[in-house]
């Protein structure tokens, strides 16, 4: 798996996060619409402060998009599947481009081990899994795919255990 310079900045820059810090993130990964004033009321700061904080972070890529998640089943997506693709390693970059076109892919990863991707898939009904998987299949390069369909999200995507996780390991470093 490549991994990107940002990427690899970004891991830097977390070792960097003060107490402050890391208390804005987990407010704003607990209430990700709160305003400055808010945010500072609720850290005991200056909305300056915290308005400056913030726009640090972001510029320290610390954010990730922000749209709004959106459930896919009303969309009529309600069957979500992830495909592990294995591909000729030199095809990679051209391979993602054709993939990036399939818009039932709506997340891909590089992987270590046996299989180069890890796509999550959300399709209408097990048919269009089928068809996606063929679109895949067809893709110049692609060597060969495996498909697990979702039973169901038992653990949302989260990050305030993390959050919390870091600011101990902060706070215990500082009383070392």
């Amino acid at each position: 798996m490549v991994c990107r310079g940002s990427d690899r900045a970004n891991l830097r820059k977390m070792h960097e996060y003060d107490g402050v810090d890391l208390a804005l993130l987990r407010a704003l990964a607990e209430d990700p619409r709160g305003s400055y004033v808010a945010l500072a009321d609720r850290l005991g700061l200056s909305r300056n402060t915290v308005q400056a904080r913030v726009t640090q972070l972001e510029a320290e890529g610390a954010f990730l998009s922000f749209d709004r998640r959106i459930g896919t089943a009303g969309l009529g997506y309600p069957l979500t599947a992830y495909i592990t693709v294995t591909v000729r390693q030199r095809e990679l970059a051209r391979i993602v481009e054709h993939i990036t076109e399939i818009p039932e892919v709506v997340q891909a990863h590089g992987l270590s081990g046996e299989a180069d991707l890890i796509l999550l898939v959300k399709c209408r009904d097990t048919d269009d899994l089928f068809r996606v998987d063929a679109l895949l299949i067809a893709i110049e390069g692609v060597e060969r795919t495996e498909t697990a369909m979702s039973m169901g999200e038992l653990i949302p995507y989260r990050l305030q255990p993390l959050i919390e996780k870091s600011a101990n390991a902060k706070a215990r470093g500082r009383r070392s």
